[in-house]
Parts: structure tokens; sequence; C-alpha cells
């Protein structure tokens, strides 16, 4: 069953539902160490597939068992990519994955004309940076925040939590594993979010994002984080 809203970055602030069920009850938000989730702006199970929403620009993504499941297409010779145009800012992300065989997938949050940054996992490790904004010809360069050893074995689903505030960037692995940075460059308004898969494939399901506000405990987090 999937339930999917939108909010649209108009002169007036609109929410969109597209397939949503009455029956569906908004999922609950995450345990958040940076900021404090407010309005839920989107929901999908992923059990059906990526819906009309999503571009799919690389590789395939299609349904399978209750998820939606991304791997690259040969011939591409480019990782797939899949992006959901939803406008955003200071947000909570949280969605679950499982590895089969892929060496990478992200978490990516893209400009109208180009990325910004992105949550990157591998079996071995936990990865915010800021990305390259100027494409591949330009001078600006892609700058790994912070990366923290993880070991993912494949075939497991694991939740991933994401926090984006102003310059700083947090990924929380299944609770215990906290990847944070922060740079100037990643204080800018967000376009579209996407999955990106390096590989055989990655699963993906119960995908949410809200917005947010800062929270009390911030400070004293990252006081912890430091250490």
């Amino acid at each position: 069953m999937r339930r999917l809203l939108l909010l649209a970055a108009l002169p007036a602030l609109a929410l969109l539902t597209i397939s949503a069920n009455s029956a569906d009850s908004p999922p609950e938000a995450p345990r958040t160490l940076m900021n404090t989730p407010g309005k839920l702006l989107m929901s999908d199970s992923l059990g059906s597939g990526l819906g009309k929403s999503w571009n799919v620009a690389k590789g395939k993504y299609e349904a399978v068992d209750g998820g939606t499941r991304g791997a690259e297409v040969k011939s591409d010779m480019h990782g797939a990519v899949a992006r959901l145009a939803i406008p955003m800012k200071d947000v909570v992300v949280q969605y679950s994955f499982k590895f089969d065989g892929a060496t990478t997938s992200s978490l990516s949050f893209n400009g109208e004309k180009g990325h910004i940054g992105r949550v990157a996992i591998r079996p071995t490790g936990l990865t915010v940076q800021k990305d390259d904004q100027d494409g591949k010809n330009g001078k600006d360069k892609s700058e790994v925040l912070d990366t923290k050893a993880i070991s993912l074995k494949p075939g497991e689903w694991h939740t991933l939590v994401v926090e984006l505030r102003g310059p700083d960037i947090l990924a929380t692995l299944d609770g215990t594993t906290t990847a944070y940075g922060t740079h100037a460059a990643l204080d800018k308004p967000k376009a579209n979010v996407g999955f990106t898969v390096a590989g055989e494939s990655v699963s993906f399901k119960n995908l949410s994002i809200w917005d947010a506000t800062p929270s009390k405990e911030w400070d004293a987090n990252k006081a912890k984080l430091r250490k």
C-alpha cells in the first residue's frame, strides 16, 4: 500500500496527496540528534515500486518482496539513479535498505542545477559528504566530511536516519552509528532527493521525510559526537 505526501514549493505552499489511503496511519517520527521532526512532507512504503513522481535516470528499479530494488544496467555505464522532486531544506529523512551485491548506495540531495551533498553507504563504511557542485569540468570538488566504519551483510535490512539543517548533515545507522559533518555549501534549498546504486543491487523501503526545526538537545548531542 502506497501513501505518498509531497509538499510543493509554490508561493502558497500546498500539500499534495498521491494514492493516499485514509486507513493508513502516518509513520512514527524517528529518534533524532540534531533536528526535531515536524510536518510530514512525504511517506511511501515503496512496496509497489517507484511511482510516477520519481524520475529514473539510470539503472533499473522494480518492486521486489515488499520493497523497491535498484540495480545497475551494464549498458548505462553508470550507477543506477532515481530521484524524487520534493523541495526541502531542513529535514529529517528515514528509510530502510538492504545490500544484495552492490558496492555502494547513497541518498543524494540535489539542487535545481546540480548536486549538493549525500550520505554514501558501503558494506564497510557510512559517509557524509559535500558533493561536487559545478560538474566534472568545474573547480569545485566533492569533500568527505566524516566516515564511520560499519559491517553490513548481504540480505539484512537496516534503517538510516538523515538530518539536514543549514550547513550540517548527520546520518545515523540503526540508531547506533552516526556520521556528522558541516560545510557552508550544504546550506541551500534542495530540489530533489535520490537513491543511487553502484553494483548488483540494493533494496529500499519505507521512505519518509519530515520538515524539521532545531533540537534543544543538539549542543549536548554534538559534544558527545566529538568526544
